[in-house]
C-alpha cells in the first residue's frame, strides 16, 4: 500500500490540483509538445505556463528537455504510479463494502416476508 503521507505522493495530487495542468497532462499523454503548445488552449502567457510546467516537472510528471531555446515536455506516467495505487486502494475499499451490501440487499429479498395483521374489528 502507498504510504499516504509521502511527500511524493502529495506534490503529485498537489500538482494534478489544478485544472490547468490536468489538461496539460492530458495533452502530453497523446505526445511531447512546447511550453507554448501547452499554453495555447489556456490563453495563457509562456510565464504561466512555465510555472505550470515546473510544479507538474517537481512532481515528477513530465520531464522537460530543451532543443536550442525551446522547451519540449514528456509525460512521466510511471509518476502516476504511486497516485493511482493510493486511489486504487479506495477503490478495493469501496469495491467491497458495496459487495457486502449487495449481499445483505439479496439476502433481504429472500427472506420470508411477515404475513400482515388481518384488519378488522379487535372488539
Amino acid at each position: 500500500m502507498v504510504e499516504s503521507e509521502s511527500p511524493h505522493l502529495s506534490a503529485i495530487f498537489h500538482a494534478l490540483g489544478d485544472p490547468t495542468r490536468r489538461d496539460m497532462i492530458r495533452d502530453l499523454a497523446s505526445g511531447e509538445r512546447t511550453v507554448g503548445d501547452l499554453a495555447a488552449p489556456h490563453a495563457i502567457s509562456l510565464a504561466a505556463a512555465s510555472k505550470h510546467v515546473k510544479a507538474l516537472e517537481s512532481a515528477g510528471l513530465i520531464r522537460r528537455e530543451i532543443r536550442w531555446r525551446t522547451h519540449i515536455c514528456h509525460l512521466n506516467p510511471g509518476a502516476l504510479a504511486a497516485a493511482h495505487d493510493w486511489l486504487d486502494s479506495y477503490r478495493r475499499f469501496w469495491t467491497d463494502r458495496l459487495d457486502i451490501l449487495e449481499d445483505l440487499l439479496r439476502q433481504e429479498d429472500k427472506a420470508p416476508k411477515p404475513k400482515p395483521e388481518p384488519e378488522g374489528d379487535a372488539t
